[in-house]
């Protein structure tokens, strides 16, 4: 390990290792010291040089690690530096390796028993990491899990097929093949997800859902379990949170610094109704939870009903909507409004009930933040008044409309830039003198992205547009409108970002074909 591998130390000082990278970790001394063992004192061991084992601590108490290390390798020790997190990722991404993937534990799989699965009583580990004495098919679940939160996967797919059985992980909004289960442990499998989801195992003719809730290589994770009968088995997804992650600012969206500070006014207001339209999956809840904790602060009642709750906010009151006991979201609404709340987040607008009672408390007093399932700005405008809202309600109550979708970004390691060709250069109004494209590497598991970041179209009704919308104008005339006072679209506003290199021009017409 050459010096400049080391941060400058005080002379005589212990070093501070800059990065723990794979060069620098020998898989034989990690064979010599357990997981358990590592994870308990947060040391890493890494190679031997000069002699010395040289061993990553957190911290100065982990010098007294040092004798019972060298007892355990047999080795004198030498003491670098690190963070927690960097020691607590290079466990995480070390020790797996010697674990083994999901394809290793799949194929020393011999035929388990959906018997012996139904009537063992499961117990969650302390992290799945650990659970390396489990059986086959419970190592087989554990892997995939570990691997999605590992690989940033956002939801696994179990499908069934005559013959076999796929797993996808979908990463940055796209399904890629990760595993090929022979059909013969696929009830086994479905079985271990219902006993992990506290469903009816017996039950294979209705849809199931469910939750589990685990500790992922020290993440606590939430899964969200859908069980789906089909002509060849059971289709299962699971959709995996990340409850202790940060919430993104709204700086950190991808919004211009112009929409930025025209959100953030809009917040500000003490009444309103302010609406994040887009299709699933394009980032609308995340949209919401960074705009309510903006504005979150002791001297404000934030209250939101949604379906479900997927980030624990604090400060924020919390509703989980439940239609089996009538919990609706207009029930949930309503309540709230009883609650003194200054600040109300609807998790979704799907019926005109839910619409009335978000546009009266927009109107008396309360600013309401909601979604609609809309392609554009203008529709949103025009869906409330399809959901039967009087024009006139629509127009005094909303203040402002934000769709968008999510690109993913190039990898910042392999993206490759080329000159635009004649068709690229007509989809701008300025031609860019470069733009990039998608290459591949390990990094980004060859896809050539890595994240995703959204793109916008902001529509703020001014006291022009206001008649527009009493005299029930469609959306179209409302856009056109929109954009010759300065409205940018969302395919304009993901082109200027590939002009930037964020992100490549496929990637903006793949997900704004249905804009224009």
């Amino acid at each position: 390990m050459d010096n400049e591998v080391f941060e400058t130390m005080p002379k005589g000082g212990i070093h501070r290792i800059k990065e723990i990278k794979d060069e620098y970790v020998d898989p034989a001394m990690l064979e010599k010291v357990s997981l358990s063992y590592v994870k308990k004192n947060m040391v890493m061991p890494l190679r031997v040089k000069e002699g010395h084992l040289l061993v990553a601590l957190s911290g100065p108490r982990g010098i007294f690690t040092v004798n019972e290390l060298e007892r355990l390798t047999g080795l004198p020790v030498k003491p670098v530096f690190a963070s927690e997190k960097q020691i607590l990722d290079a466990i995480n991404r070390f020790y797996d390796r010697l674990s083994g993937s999901a394809q290793d534990v799949m194929n020393g799989m011999s035929g388990e028993s959906i018997e012996s699965i139904s009537t063992t009583e499961w117990e969650e580990p302390k992290d799945l990491l650990d659970a390396a004495d489990e059986a086959p098919i419970i190592r087989l679940l554990n892997s995939l899990l570990f691997r999605a939160v590992k690989d940033r996967a956002s939801d696994i797919h179990i499908e069934p097929y005559e013959k076999e059985v796929e797993v996808r992980y979908r990463i940055d909004g796209v399904l890629y093949p990760v595993l090929t289960p022979p059909k013969s442990i696929q009830e086994a499998l479905a079985s271990r997800v219902k006993i992990m989801a506290g469903l009816d195992i017996a039950e294979k003719r209705l849809p199931q859902d469910g939750k589990i809730r685990l500790l992922v290589a020290g993440k606590d994770v939430y899964v969200r379990v859908s069980v789906m009968p089909t002509s060849y088995g059971e289709r299962i997804v699971l959709r995996i949170l990340d409850r202790k992650s940060d919430i993104i600012t709204l700086d950190m969206l991808g919004l211009t610094a112009r929409q930025v500070t025209v959100l953030e006014g809009l917040l500000t207001r003490s009444s309103g109704i302010i609406l994040v339209t887009g299709p699933t999956g394009s980032g609308k809840t995340t949209t919401l939870y960074s705009a309510i904790n903006s504005i979150n602060s002791t001297a404000r009642n934030i209250i939101t009903v949604e379906d479900p709750v997927e980030y624990q906010l604090k400060g924020i009151g919390q509703v989980h909507v439940n239609p089996k006991i009538g919990l609706t979201f207009a029930h949930g609404l309503r309540s709230i409004l009883r609650q003194d709340p200054d600040v109300i987040m609807v998790g979704e607008i799907r019926d005109r009930e839910t619409a009335e009672i978000a546009i009266q408390a927009s109107l008396t007093g309360h600013l309401v933040l909601s979604t609609l399932h809309t392609n554009d700005t203008a529709s949103a405008i025009t869906r409330l008044v399809d959901m039967g809202i009087e024009p006139f309600l629509v127009a005094s109550s909303l203040s402002g409309v934000l769709a968008q979708r999510l690109v993913r970004v190039l990898c910042p390691e392999c993206k490759k830039q080329y000159e635009p060709t004649a068709e690229e250069a007509k989809l701008f109004q300025t031609r860019p003198a470069k733009l990039y494209a998608a290459s591949g590497c390990d990094k980004c598991f060859s896809t050539g992205y890595y994240g995703r970041l959204g793109i916008f179209e902001f529509l703020v009704p001014g006291q022009e547009m206001r008649p527009m919308i009493l005299k029930n104008q469609d959306a179209d005339t409302l856009k056109r409108y929109a954009i010759s006072k300065g409205m940018r679209t969302m395919m304009e506003d993901g082109l200027e970002k590939a002009a930037l290199g964020m992100t490549s021009v496929e990637e903006v017409l793949r997900v704004t074909k249905d804009e224009e």
